[in-house]
Order: C-alpha cells, then sequence, then structure tokens
C-alpha cells in the first residue's frame, strides 16, 4: 500500500472512531435524559452524570457556528411568538433536574396557522416544519408520544450547539426526523409541528412550537431568554 493511502486510510478509520464515540456520548445523554424526566435516576446520581457527560460531549463536538440563528419555523417570522415582545417567557423556579415535574414556562410557543387543530398550516395546506436555528449536534430526541401520556414535552429534540455552549430545545412537534449523534446545519428539517405534550395535546392549545434555550452552567442545562437572538433570526 503506497504512504498517501496509508496516510487517507489512517485518517478515516480515526474520524470513523471519532464519530462513532460522539454518538456514543450523545446517546448516553439520551439515556440520562429520559430517567430524568421519568424521575426514576437520583438528582445526585444525574448531577455527576451529566457533569460528566458534558465534559465528553464538549472535548467530541467540534463544530462551528453558522451566525445569526434561524428562525425555527420555515415560512413564518418572529409575529408568530407568543405573547408581547416575547412576555411568554418565565422561567423562575425551573430545575432542569425536576424532569417532566418541571415549574415555570422558560420558553417562547411560535403559534402557526392551524384553526381546526390537524397540524396543517391553514394558508400552505401543509404541515410546518421545525429548522435547528444554528449548526450542532443532536443528544436527545423522542418521536413516540401517545395521548394518554403524561409526558409535557411530546415528542422533543435536545440540540447541542459547541460554538456557543449551548442546548436548544424543540417540544410538542408530531413527528421527529432525527436521532441522538446526528450533526445537524443551520436551517435543516429537524421535525414537524405538532401538538404532542399533555398540555399542548389539549383543544385550548392552539398549535405551536415550543422552544426554549439554555447555558451550561456548573455541567447542567439552565434556561436563559432567547428573545433577542429569535428577533435578529433569518427567515427561511
Amino acid at each position: 500500500m503506497k504512504p498517501t493511502a496509508i496516510l487517507f486510510y489512517f485518517l478515516f478509520c480515526t474520524l470513523t472512531a471519532f464519530s462513532q464515540n460522539l454518538r456514543s456520548t450523545c446517546q448516553k445523554i439520551n439515556e440520562l435524559n429520559n430517567r430524568i424526566l421519568n424521575g426514576s435516576i437520583k438528582r445526585t446520581e444525574a448531577v455527576k452524570e451529566f457533569s460528566g457527560l458534558m465534559v465528553q460531549l464538549k472535548a467530541e463536538a467540534k463544530i462551528a457556528t453558522a451566525g445569526n440563528w434561524m428562525f425555527p419555523l420555515q415560512g413564518y417570522k418572529t409575529n408568530a411568538i407568543g405573547g408581547t415582545n416575547g412576555n411568554g417567557y418565565s422561567d423562575k423556579g425551573y430545575n432542569y433536574l425536576d424532569g417532566n415535574k418541571h415549574s415555570a414556562h422558560p420558553a417562547h410557543d411560535i403559534f402557526i396557522n392551524d384553526k381546526n387543530q390537524d397540524d396543517i398550516d391553514d394558508r400552505s395546506l401543509q404541515a410546518v416544519n421545525v429548522l435547528a436555528v444554528d449548526n450542532g449536534i443532536v443528544v436527545a430526541c423522542s418521536n413516540q408520544w401517545e395521548p394518554d401520556s403524561k409526558m409535557r414535552g411530546g415528542k422533543f429534540i435536545w440540540i447541542y450547539h459547541p460554538a456557543a455552549n449551548i442546548f436548544t430545545y424543540y417540544a410538542h412537534n408530531r413527528e421527529i426526523l432525527v436521532q441522538p449523534g446526528d450533526e445537524i446545519k443551520q436551517g435543516q428539517k429537524i421535525a414537524e409541528v405538532g401538538r404532542t405534550g399533555l398540555n399542548a395535546y389539549k383543544k385550548r392549545s392552539p398549535t405551536h412550537l415550543h422552544f426554549s434555550a439554555f447555558k451550561i452552567v456548573n455541567g447542567l442545562p439552565v434556561p436563559f431568554n432567547p428573545y433577542q437572538q429569535l428577533k435578529q433570526s433569518v427567515k427561511k
């Protein structure tokens, strides 16, 4: 084998192993997130495990930012954000470790035109695409939810954005199109807007995307208000 061929083979094997390690780390985060959601892990254990996985994730995930965010709903713009000037956001009392029993609403609900609540846009007569706001990697998601489930997020996605060291969270989707370990490009379709989740499924709730953002503080996700990033985002 020629030296150049040996070099290319070595690089291929190295990159493949690196990619497999990263996917494995994301799968472990996904499993941990599920245990936190259903309350099957002690908080002290969850803190230790999550912090350790974050160290691995930061070391393995080397993805550059694309710049300004892209608005997470294709065909929509910032006037679809609920409330006035983003006042629907409230993170007081929220703790990630509370799982499915967390309090507060550390998110912006972004509403679509869907008067008959069939998950279809009334103007385009198509499902509305959920887009990744920036380059990142999927660390947790669920494509399983039944109407009798008590899980509030329904079908959800967590994406880690290494360049900014933050997570974004997309909930209540009708369909998830990614899995843990997938590298995502800004503007990529990751889901379709839906009505899954304990409260989102009820008739009183207009069809919307529940969008949150989290900084990593002491190894754990802590919510911050991403309203300004959404206001400055680019429409697709």
